[in-house]
C-alpha cells in the first residue's frame, strides 16, 4: 500500500484496482494470523490424554504437530493433539475431525468454493475464478479432486435416501400389532365442463360423456366381523 500511494504522489493518478486488491491482501493475512491464533490448540489435561482407537484398544496423547492449511483468508497454521494408539501403531487427531479437515489440506469453506467453481466450468478455469474473486491460490488438480469427492457424497447421500424409500424405512410402529389391514378402492364420476369431456362416449351410446372418472382409495383396520360373516371397519381406522 505504502508504494501504491507512493505512486500517486509521484503521478497524481489513483489505481482503485490496485488499491482494492492491496486491502483484500492485507485483511486476509491479519485473518491468517487470527485463525493461526484460534487453532492453536493446547496440550490436553490428564484427563483427556487418551481416546478410543478403532481397534478397541486407547490411543495416548503423544505430542501437539501443526499443519498448514488453505481457509478462505489464506494460510493458516493448525496446532493440535496427536495421538498414537500402541496396538495398532494408528495415529489420530481428534480435532481433525471436529473441524471437518481430515486427510485434507483445505479448510471446508475453501473445498466448498472449489466444488462450486469445479461444478460450473472448466476445472482451470475454475482454479482462476477462485485466484481473482477469493485472492486464493489453488492448483487445477486440487478443484478437480474437491469437485469430485463433493460430488460422489453427495451422489451416496442421495442413493442411501432413495434405498431408505425403497426398502419402506417407515416409523416403528408402537401398540398392538393389527393381523389385518384392509385396502380397497373405487371409481365415482365427477361433473366437468364440456370441454374436458370432448370425444369420450358417455355411459349411454350415442350420447356424450358429462363426467370424468376419478379413483379414490382408502386403508383401514378390521379386527371384527358381522353376524353374516362380513367384515366391520373399525371406526376412525380409514385413511
Amino acid at each position: 500500500m505504502r508504494v501504491i500511494f507512493q505512486g500517486r504522489r509521484k503521478t497524481g493518478r489513483f489505481d482503485l484496482e490496485a488499491m482494492e486488491m492491496a486491502v483484500r491482501s492485507a485483511m486476509h493475512r491479519a485473518g491468517a494470523a487470527a485463525l493461526t491464533e484460534l487453532l492453536e490448540f493446547p496440550a490436553p489435561s490428564d484427563a483427556q490424554r487418551t481416546v478410543a482407537c478403532p481397534c478397541g484398544e486407547l490411543a495416548r496423547y503423544r505430542e501437539l504437530r501443526s499443519k498448514v492449511v488453505l481457509t478462505a483468508v489464506g494460510l493458516v497454521q493448525v496446532l493440535r493433539p496427536y495421538y498414537l494408539c500402541p496396538r495398532c501403531h494408528t495415529g489420530q487427531f481428534p480435532v481433525d475431525v471436529d473441524l471437518d479437515m481430515e486427510r485434507t489440506e483445505f479448510s471446508p469453506g475453501v473445498r466448498r468454493m472449489q466444488a462450486l467453481v469445479g461444478q460450473q466450468a472448466p476445472f482451470d478455469h475454475g482454479r482462476e475464478q477462485l485466484k481473482v474473486l477469493a485472492g486464493l491460490e489453488v492448483t487445477t488438480k486440487s478443484v478437480e479432486r474437491t469437485a469430485e469427492t463433493i460430488g460422489g457424497d453427495i451422489a451416496q447421500r442421495e442413493q442411501q435416501q432413495i434405498q431408505r424409500a425403497v426398502q419402506l424405512d417407515l416409523p416403528i410402529p408402537v401398540g398392538e400389532p393389527i393381523p389385518i389391514l384392509c385396502v380397497q378402492m373405487d371409481g365415482t364420476g365427477v361433473p366437468v365442463v364440456k370441454k374436458e369431456t370432448l370425444g369420450r362416449q358417455g355411459k349411454v351410446e350415442g350420447q356424450p360423456a358429462h363426467t370424468r372418472e376419478v379413483k379414490l382409495g382408502c386403508v383401514f383396520t378390521q379386527t371384527t366381523w358381522d353376524e353374516g360373516g362380513f367384515a366391520i371397519r373399525d371406526p376412525d381406522s380409514t385413511t
